[in-house]
């Protein structure tokens, strides 16, 4: 497969003097592989000894759309290979990363990302959908993905079972259904030509060459992959399995169940017992052992652990882990459309549980060598150890430690800085502790009376974490309110302290709802502070201080869920569909904050590339670099993190860093 000879040859299929007068490539391709690309990614799918590209789709400077049959033996043509590895040829492809790294593997080179455009992310900058399916359909292109094309991709692409119906066979080539395979040739026919109409319906919206720096900076980032620990991994699923078994054991033991695990039989089991409940849910369950005691608590507190699903992160790890023990692909650039902030994909590193046993090093090297009773033995809960250790099974290669470094409470900033409150500006500029003053600023407190352990300074966190985008009790009861002490009484005089403390937020946010509503209402641009609002074409963009704008579709004005004006728009729904959205001022300030938080850390980011550092994923406002030993130091990335741009001017950003061997949470 590696062998070039024989597979490239040139024939007259572009009707000009040189392949040099072309100016775009739009590329489609069918591959087949044994691994899964949902689950294991297509690094770990292009890693299969068995990959394949089946079929390759092209179309020149959008003329009508050709295909080369690769698994019936006919070959790229020689000068669609060198317009591939010409850089003053833009290669274009919905979801560029999916052909750029199935053709490396293919042409045993490494593409790089800089001449390639992806419409996904063309699309996702104005907050359409994530699929070439969905974005064709909001469109309302003239041709659109074929609806046979899942099945002839679950046909040709994938592993098939054997029977004796089939011959036997565990894979189905294009001999085996001839109609299917010419079928599946127009399907991917018609894939590049529903590219190209997306491409054409955007190009009025093309991606900036800021943003085309920061998607090649992430292609490069997903392309180095984080090495892995797979002893670690392998050893955290094992001792798993075993204490499920001997959990599930005793659960039967002390049950005397057919099923512990049903709800029907366990609320049965504890009717008996004079317990009556509605639900077995985590929360319910946790509250139930604080109000019991023997076999019924012991029994919960299985359940609770039984129920921890922290492991599947581990097994997430194995499926996607390549060969060379690194893991890639784990983010997806403007995978959050809404705000154009990455998303975590395959181990969805994004959420991964935090670190708080004090000796981490001590549980890991337990796991890793297999000491599954001392961990039973030295700590409560087996599965809390696996859970917070998970984060540790990604390493830093031999001879490099990770220097992981944060920009500090950098959404609170942002929000003090564009909304103008002076008192919180101060707090950053000096001490940062912005819990212990805001604590102050509410309960008229003096700061110095506030200590780590005070309950004001609780208040003050979670009024912070809860309320500044218009967060009311209900944002503070999902935020833990309750469960930390705090009692439905104190919620709502909590949410007006907060506000009486910071009016300048609180007015920033209806200057932006009023603005929002009246750019569209009156076609019009409007300002506030740093923000510009304007509808064009039927969107209603918002130009942030980085200079990037924010989408939203079709906008209209209505009667909202609190009885006024306010603004709708089209877009992705907590239901995963296209639909209308309802929005206001504190939710559309809360886009802008964290859109621009994401600004400024992928300007941090190509900083750092630029001085010659390797990131290899970042989470949040975290970045992690694999650095030689003996190389830089905390403080010069941190510094590197923490430089101000023309455009962030008065921002008072920090950035906080530490070493380590193993990712963790310091």
């Amino acid at each position: 497969m590696n062998n070039m000879r024989g597979r490239f040859y040139s024939r007259p299929l572009i009707k000009r003097k040189g392949y040099i007068m072309a100016k775009q490539l739009a590329i489609d391709i069918e591959t087949y592989s044994d691994e899964d690309l949902i689950s294991g990614g297509v690094y770990r799918y292009t890693d299969s000894d068995n990959f394949e590209i089946l079929l390759f789709a092209y179309s020149i400077d959008d003329a009508e759309a050709q295909i080369v049959d690769l698994a019936c033996g006919e070959v790229i043509p020689l000068v669609i290979v060198k317009m591939l590895t010409d850089d003053s040829v833009i290669k274009t492809a919905f979801n560029a990363n999916f052909e750029r790294t199935c053709l490396s593997k293919y042409m045993s080179m490494k593409l790089q990302p800089e001449s390639w455009r992806c419409t996904a992310v063309q699309s996702a900058m104005l907050a359409l959908p994530l699929s070439l399916e969905a974005v064709g359909t909001v469109l309302g292109l003239d041709k659109q993905k074929m609806s046979e094309g899942k099945e002839l991709i679950k046909y040709f692409c994938c592993p098939c079972k054997a029977t004796k119906v089939n011959g036997g066979r565990t894979r189905n080539l294009p001999e085996n259904a001839p109609d299917k395979w010419e079928l599946f040739k127009s399907y991917c026919i018609r894939d590049v030509d529903v590219e190209r109409q997306i491409r054409a319906k955007l190009q009025k919206y093309p991606i900036s060459d800021r943003e085309q720096q920061m998607y090649c900076m992430d292609q490069r980032i997903n392309d180095r992959g984080i090495m892995v620990d797979r002893n670690l991994v392998e050893h955290a699923i094992t001792c798993d399995l075993l204490y499920k078994e001997t959990a599930t054991k005793r659960a039967y033991e002390l049950s005397e169940l057919d099923n512990p695990n049903s709800v029907s039989q366990l609320k049965g089991w504890l009717q008996s017992r004079g317990l009556s409940v509605d639900s077995l849910a985590k929360d319910a369950v946790r509250d139930l052992i604080k109000e019991t005691d023997g076999e019924v608590a012991e029994l919960l507190t299985l359940r609770l652990r039984m129920s921890k699903t922290s492991v599947k992160k581990y097994e997430a790890i194995d499926r996607a882990v390549c060969h060379e023990n690194r893991v890639h692909g784990l983010l997806q650039f403007y995978g959050a459309n809404r705000t154009g902030r990455w998303a975590g994909r395959l181990v969805q590193i994004h959420n991964l549980p935090q670190n708080h046993i004090e000796d981490l090093e001590l549980a890991r090297s337990l796991v890793e060598t297999g000491r599954y009773g001392d961990v039973e033995l030295f700590y409560e809960s087996t599965p809390e150890v696996l859970s917070e250790l998970i984060r540790t099974a990604f390493i830093a290669k031999p001879g490099c430690r990770f220097i992981i470094s944060d920009f500090s409470a950098i959404e609170a900033r942002v929000l003090s800085w564009m909304a103008g409150e002076s008192w919180r500006m101060e707090v950053f500029t000096t001490h940062g502790k912005i819990y212990e003053a805001s604590a102050s600023a509410m309960f008229h407190v003096p700061i110095e009376e506030i200590t780590k352990t005070s309950p004001l300074r609780a208040k003050g966190k979670i009024a912070e974490l809860a309320l500044g985008y218009g967060g009311s009790v209900g944002a503070l009861t999902a935020m833990g309110a309750l469960e930390m002490g705090l009692s439905e009484e104190e919620l709502q005089p909590l949410v007006n302290v907060w506000r009486s403390a910071n009016p300048n937020i609180v007015k920033f946010w209806w200057q932006v709802d009023e603005a929002a509503v009246t750019a569209v209402k009156e076609k019009t641009i409007k300002r506030v502070g740093m923000l510009t609002f304007e509808y064009q074409g039927g969107i209603l963009f918002v130009t942030l201080p980085s200079g990037r704008k924010l989408s939203y579709i079709k906008p209209r004005i209505g009667i909202n869920k609190f009885g006024r004006e306010g603004l709708t728009y089209e877009g992705i729904g907590e239901s995963k569909k296209w639909m209308r959205i309802e929005t206001y001022g504190p939710k559309l300030v809360e886009n802008v904050i964290q859109a621009t938080s994401r600004d400024i850390l992928a300007e941090a980011m190509l900083r750092l590339e630029t001085a010659g550092f390797d990131i290899v994923c970042h989470v949040h406002d975290e970045v992690v670099l694999e650095v030689p030993e003996g190389t830089a130091s905390v403080e010069e990335i941190n510094e590197i993190m923490a430089v101000n741009l023309a455009w962030t001017k008065g921002l008072p950003l920090k950035a906080d860093g530490f070493e380590s061997l193993f990712y963790k949470k310091e």
